[in-house]
Formats: C-alpha cells, structure tokens, sequence
C-alpha cells in the first residue's frame, strides 16, 4: 500500500504525463483552434479587425496558442515559461491603437477554447483521465492569466511610450512653427494634422513672461469662449497659440486677459500656421512694451508706437541719445522732472490744465517745465513731427532704463 507522501507525487506525475500527451494533440489541432478563437472573438467585437488585418490577426492566435500550449507544459515539468510571444503581441497592438479591453477580451475567450479543447482531446484518448485533468486546471488559468497579465503590462508600457513621442514630436513641430519654420509646406501641413488645427486657418499668439518658473496664466484651457488654445511652456516664457476661426483680439482679450497671472503681450491676427513665427514676435514685442510689474494682457496694437522702439532697441537708443541726450547734463531728479512732466502732457493730450492736476502743480509751472524741455532738446511741441520724435524717444529711453 502506498505511503501517504506518495500519492500527491503519483498524481502530480500523472498530470504531467497528461499535460504532456493533451500538449502534443492540442498542437495538431492548432489551426482549427486558431479559426475558432478568431470567429468567435469577431462575433463578439466586430470592430478588431478595424486595427488588426486578420492574416496578422489569425497569425498572433496561433502563435498565442502555440506558445500558451508549450508554456503550460513547461510549468507541468517546473520549467520556466516562455512569454515573449505575449510581449510581442502587447506591443503590437498597442502601436497598432487596438483597445486594450478588445485585446484582453482576445485572451480570455482563447483561455475558454484552450479549456474545452483539453476537455475533448482528453476526453476522446482516456475518459477515465478527466478527474486528472481538474488537478491540471490551476495549471491551465495561471498561464492563461500570466499571458494576460504581460500582454496588459507591455501594452501599458508601450502606449505610455507612444504617446510620450507623440507628444514630443508635437510639441517639436509647435516648436518649429513659433521659431518661424512654417515656410515649408510640409511641416506647416504636418503640423496641422499633429495639432488638429487648420493649416490655413486664422491665428493670434500670447506670450507671457513667467520669471522663477511661476505659471503665467491661472489655468490654461484648450477651448474658451469659441476660442482653440495649443500651449508651449519655455525657460522664462508660457506660449499660447490661438485658434481664432471668425473672432478676433477683442474676444482674445476678453476671454484670455483674466486668466494672466504676469506681463503678457498679444500679437496681431495672422493667416495660417505659416505665420505663426511672425505673430510669436509680435506677441514678444508687445510684451516688451509692458512696464516691470505691469500685469495684463497687452495687445501690440494698442502699442503700435512703442512695439515701433521695442522692435529696434538699437534704433531707439540712438534716438533717446539724439533727442533727449542734452538733459543728461541735469541733475537726475531735474532730469525726471522734465519727463515726466512731458510723459503727463502726452497722456493728457495736450492740456495744461489736466497735466497740472494729474501732477499737483500750477499750469505754469507745467507750462514753464515744457517751454524749458524745448529749448534744451531744440523741439518744439507746436511741430507735429518733433512731438513725434520726442514721444519715441521718451519710450526708448523708459524702455532703456527699464532693461538695464
């Protein structure tokens, strides 16, 4: 009689000799196998074959069974299964953009077809050895849930993989658009199908300063008020492309503005994604208009005249160095007294009377202050033309002084 010990050791040699046996007519039966898998998961999601063509659907089963068969096997013999099939088939799918869910209901309904065959190849060479075959059943679905589990773990790894270079290679074509690359159809046409906008659509750019990494807008959303938002994060700067369709800055202004956190300039509207380069730089020299620690969204043409000196700060310098380079002989305090004496009279549009109130003294005395800035600069505010000159240059050298 034998011992107690001897009797798991003689059922488990009786399962592997089982295994070994189902293993073998289970292979012979591949392709039917294979048919049955295929028909039976298109019966339940009839969209598979809208990602996978089913020669290449029909191929991986077989592989799949074939490889799930030999794995269940070496875990009867306590050998180390084989999952490189399922990894295989994991990161195809994922880069072919099949569902995970489609790809995991695939293995499950494989899992049954493997049961049932087992079943009928057992039950047709020893039909006494179906109480074995229940002891081999753990065997069975660990392996069955083992491939499932690594198709479902490479499938993850892959798509995060995938989109991390989708992504990259977005955010590289948004780069090459605003660094003013979109002459090149391709790109632009590229660009387009990445980004999901229209190539020949109409567009503006924010850009807004954002010092020690702090966000430059509030939040930032992809659509608002009408408005299509794409968003490009950079050392010192937050990007936001604009998708206008039939709107305007106006609608920009009033949908962006209270969503800025810092200084932020707004370009002109520009035709295309070829265009957003040019409306990247206009959106920077309307920012390089804005006072330190003005806060808002500033729209380049409210700022035509100083966006003019921002653009050519060397222009500008030389001259805030021709028109008003005689008051640098003044004391300082002098100096600003005169500026900003003349800064008030040109906000004021001309008025004595309003520039004396805005700075608390007499109308002569502002009278006075400008009658002296004319004779040392050689302007007269009476000339069209010098108050030109001497507004742009009271812009260069405020935005000299703010630079250095």
């Amino acid at each position: 009689m034998p011992s107690t010990a001897s009797v798991p050791v003689s059922a488990d040699r009786e399962a592997a000799r089982l295994a070994k046996a189902a293993s073998g007519r289970l292979r012979e039966r591949l392709p039917e196998l294979a048919d049955r898998l295929v028909a039976d998961v298109l019966a339940e999601d009839p969209v598979f074959t809208e990602f996978v063509s089913r020669d290449d659907f029909w191929e991986s089963v077989r592989d799949s069974l074939d490889a799930g068969i030999e794995s269940m096997a070496r875990r009867v013999r306590g050998q180390r299964p084989d999952l490189s099939v399922a990894e295989r088939i994991g990161r195809r799918r994922a880069e072919q953009g099949l569902p995970l869910e489609s790809l995991l209901r695939c293995y499950r309904i494989g899992g049954r077809i493997v049961w049932e065959a087992l079943i009928e190849v057992v039950a047709e060479d020893d039909p006494d050895a179906l109480p074995v075959l229940l002891r081999y059943a753990s065997t069975v679905w660990h392996t069955i849930e083992r491939q499932s589990t690594v198709v479902s773990e490479v499938y993850r790894r892959t798509e995060s993989e995938l989109l991390k270079r989708s992504g990259e290679r977005v955010q590289a074509l948004l780069d090459a658009l605003l660094e003013g690359r979109g002459a090149d159809g391709g790109l632009a046409q590229a660009a387009a199908a990445a980004l999901d906008l229209p190539e020949h659509g109409r567009y503006a750019v924010a850009v807004v300063r954002t010092p020690r990494q702090a966000p430059g807008f509030a939040e930032r959303p992809e659509e608002l008020s009408g408005l299509r938002f794409v968003w490009r994060t950079r050392t010192d700067a937050e990007v936001a492309v604009i998708s206008l369709g039939a709107a305007g800055t106006d609608e920009v202004l009033a949908a962006l503005g209270p969503l800025v956190k810092g200084e932020a300039g707004l370009s002109t509207v520009v035709d295309g994604l070829a265009g957003l380069g040019r409306a990247r730089w206009l959106a920077e020299i309307a920012l390089a208009t804005c006072r330190p620690g003005e806060r808002g969204l500033v729209r380049l043409d409210e700022r035509l005249p100083t966006a003019l000196v921002a653009a050519q700060p060397e222009l500008g310098g030389l001259l805030s160095a021709g028109v008003l380079g005689p008051l640098a002989a003044l004391d300082a305090a002098d100096r600003e007294v005169l500026l900003e004496t003349l800064r008030t009279w040109l906000e004021c549009d001309g008025s004595a009377m309003r520039t004396a109130g805005r700075l608390y003294c007499h109308r002569n005395t502002v009278f006075n202050r400008l009658r002296r800035l004319e004779q040392l600069t050689s302007r007269s505010l009476q000339r069209p033309r010098d108050v030109v000159e001497l507004t742009l240059a009271l812009e260069a050298n405020r935005l000299l002084k703010d630079n250095a």
